[in-house]
Parts: structure tokens; C-alpha cells; sequence
């Protein structure tokens, strides 16, 4: 295989992997299992307040990749179901912070429990070292993605 076939190659499963990683239909089935009723971008802003500790919304919004609007409704929800407090920063009283509560703590540690199950199992048949191998190349590969600019080599075919 050359060069430009790895990187073909590569390109697709990652497109594959995207994919799945997005589907609703599998964190439907991952939720159901946890005994879960918050979506997909709210199991990821839980995460992130958990990671994090209480956040200003629009930092939230950011470390999140998410839209500022979508996050302002995505926690105006899980506020409403209890799995967040908004509170005022000790610093700045204009600026509320979004901190779990024990039920959100409670619902985030479910799904992360069956996702990392999930993933468990599908590294099963894999020798140690092959996992310890993708864990370092995976983790190489998300830096470089985030240090990487991106440069056009595509020609302008007006000129």
C-alpha cells in the first residue's frame, strides 16, 4: 500500500467511525441500556461540566464545539430535569456557572459506564499491546488534528 492509499484508507475509516459515533440509533441503544432519557449533546455537556468543574455558559458552549444557542437550550433543559444547577460565579454575579447535580453526576457515570463496557468488548480480542499501540497513535492523531492548519492545495480555476 502507498502513501496515498493509507491516507485513502485511513480517510474512510475515519468517515466510518464518524459516523457511527454520531448515530442516534447506537446512543439510543447505549442510553436505553443506562436507563438514560438525555440526548446525545447533553450527555456530552454532563461530561464536560463533570471534566471541568462548574463553567460560565459560554465556555461551556466552547469546549463543547457547540453552538451558544444550542447550549443555552440544551442546559435550560437539563436544568428543568434536575441534572444541572445554574449558579452565580462568586466572581462576577452577572455570570452564571452550570454545575452537575447529583442526579446529572448520576446519569453522566451510567452512560460512561456503558460506553466504556461497549468499548471494553470491542477491544476484547485485541492484544495488549495492540491497544496500547492504537491508544498512542489515537491520542498522536487528535493532537495533530488540533495543531494542524489546513492549507489549500486545491488550484484556482478562475485564473
Amino acid at each position: 500500500m502507498n502513501s496515498t492509499d493509507n491516507v485513502e484508507a485511513i480517510q474512510r475509516a475515519l468517515e466510518a467511525l464518524l459516523r457511527r459515533h454520531a448515530s442516534r440509533r447506537v446512543y439510543a441503544q447505549q442510553a436505553a441500556v443506562a436507563g438514560a432519557t438525555i440526548s446525545q449533546p447533553a450527555y456530552v455537556l454532563l461530561r464536560r461540566v463533570k471534566k471541568a468543574g462548574p463553567l460560565p455558559m459560554g465556555e461551556l458552549a466552547r469546549l463543547t464545539n457547540m453552538d451558544p444557542g444550542a447550549t443555552a437550550r440544551q442546559v435550560g433543559q437539563l436544568e428543568r430535569e434536575g441534572y444541572v444547577k445554574r449558579s452565580p460565579s462568586p466572581d462576577d454575579g452577572r455570570v452564571s456557572l452550570v454545575s452537575l447535580t447529583p442526579r446529572g453526576d448520576a446519569v453522566r457515570r451510567r452512560l460512561s459506564s456503558v460506553m466504556d463496557q461497549h468499548l471494553s468488548e470491542m477491544l476484547q480480542k485485541w492484544s495488549e499491546d495492540d491497544r496500547a499501540a492504537f491508544a498512542v497513535l489515537l491520542n498522536r492523531f487528535v493532537e495533530d488534528m488540533a495543531t494542524t492548519e489546513l492549507h489549500s492545495t486545491v488550484e484556482d480555476e478562475s485564473a
